[in-house]
Parts: structure tokens; sequence; C-alpha cells
């Protein structure tokens, strides 16, 4: 074989042996599996899921329990290890369950997204819904950064973690796949979840290939 060949060859030869995907899953309770057994948790069933489809694909569990957009930002450099291709970001439950203003959520948030943006990282932005209880500006403040910063950094956007478990909007149609503390999912939300967020998630690893 010529050295000529061998160059032509060599590129499709790299990208073959970078065959399988590496997605970061940064988030808390939720990406971490809390209550759980660690089958049962979001990522080992999002990257079962992603498999069975025939995804070469690991997912790398970025959950921390009780982290907020504060915490994901403290840590998504040293979290962005360099085998990492994509990265999904499911941050803001705690910031809600806190009462923090909206605008430092945003700015957490378009933080981590400047970070894996400056990386070229093709990145899912995971988001939740206000409660009226802290007040109609409160709400609309923090449904609204979702998708705006989806929109501003090329974000693939998953509007609720917690779509996948009921098609009615009342969160009371839930209950049944939650667990006792009412805020986690139970094994079988997991699997409903996964399977309303997985194929957005291949659109993900199609953006990597």
């Amino acid at each position: 074989m010529s050295l000529g060949l061998c160059l032509i060859l060599s590129p499709l030869s790299a990208r073959e042996a970078q065959a399988e995907v590496t997605i970061l899953a940064l988030g808390d309770s939720l990406t971490q599996g809390y209550g759980l057994p660690p089958e049962e948790g979001f990522v080992p069933q999002l990257q079962g899921w992603l498999r069975d489809q025939g995804a070469e694909v690991t997912v790398i569990n970025g959950g921390v329990s009780g982290d907020t957009t504060a915490g994901g930002l403290s840590r998504v450099e040293w979290s962005l290890t360099p085998e990492v291709d994509a990265m999904i970001v499911e941050l803001g439950g705690n910031d809600l369950l806190r009462g923090i203003d909206p605008a430092v959520t945003r700015a957490n948030i378009e933080g981590i997204l400047k970070v894996g943006q400056a990386r070229g990282l093709p990145m899912m932005l995971v988001g939740f819904q206000a409660a009226r209880n802290y007040g109609e500006g409160y709400k609309r403040d923090f449904d609204a950064l979702y998708p705006e910063l989806a929109e501003a950094y090329g974000a693939i956007l998953i509007p609720s973690f917690f779509a996948g478990l009921s098609e009615e909007a009342d969160p009371g149609a839930y209950a049944p796949y939650m667990q006792a503390d009412g805020i986690h999912p139970t094994g079988e939300g997991v699997a409903r979840i996964v399977a309303r967020i997985g194929p957005q998630v291949q659109a993900l690893i199609e953006q990597v290939e």
C-alpha cells in the first residue's frame, strides 16, 4: 500500500475508532437516579434504550442530588472530559424548590451552555415549569428561560422532564409514576420519560455523527 493511500484511509480509520458516542448528562437527583436501584435510574435506562435502538453510546451520569444550576455551572468545566461528544443539561428543579430568582437560574444555565458551545458540543436542554405559588411574574420568567436559551445556543429543547409521564398537563396525573416524595419518578416513571426523550437524544447523537 502506498503512503498516499494510507493517508487517504487514515481519517476513516480514526473515525471508526471513535464510533461510540459519549454523552454527559449534567443534572440533579432526577439524572442521578435518587431513590431507585442503580439499573432503574435515568442514565442507565436512557443508555439501555438508545442501545436497543442500535446506537453505540455511553451516557455518563453527571447527576448530583440537590444540585442547583449554580452547582452545575461550578462543575461543568471538569465534568466535560475529553471523551465527551455531547451534553444533556437537566437542571433548575432545585432552583424552583428554593425560589431562586429566575434571572439567576438563567445566567447559570447560560454559563453552562457557553462552556458546551465553546467546546463545539451538540447540546440538549431539559426544562421545567414553575408553579404559580411564586406568582405569575416568576412563572412567566422561569418558564421562558429554557426555550429562549435553547434557541440562542442551538440546543435541542425538552420543554419538561416529566412530560412523558402523562398526556395530561395536570401534574396530578403524574402521581402513579412518582415516588412517595412526589418529586422523583419511579422506575416505571423513568421508563416513560426515557421513551419520550429517547428519540430526541437520537437526534442529538446524529449531530455528533
